[in-house]
């Protein structure tokens, strides 16, 4: 069973490249929903994770709407982190 991290609309360079980073060492795919908050050519973004991009499994949407659209995952949950954010599992 492979582990997919989906991050919607992610705003912080340095958070988007410490979890690439760990879904490199992991083997986790990570999904990234635009509009994202950065370049993936950000200066942050490559300090906190960018060399290992080549390593992660990324697929970039438009909009959520098109993330659910091509996934074929059968099961998600939602965790909500705070009041606005919710996380999908």
């Amino acid at each position: 069973m492979s582990i997919n991290v989906v991050l919607v609309e992610p705003e912080i360079p340095q958070n988007t490249g410490n979890i690439a980073r760990t879904c490199a060492a992991t083997g986790c795919k990570l999904h990234l929903v635009k509009p994202l908050g950065f370049s993936v050519e950000d200066k942050y973004l490559k300090r906190a994770g960018l060399d290992y991009w080549n390593l992660v499994g990324i697929t970039y949407y438009d909009n959520l709407y098109e993330f659910f659209k091509f996934t074929n995952m059968e099961d998600y949950s939602v965790q909500q982190l705070k009041e606005n954010i919710d996380i999908l599992i």
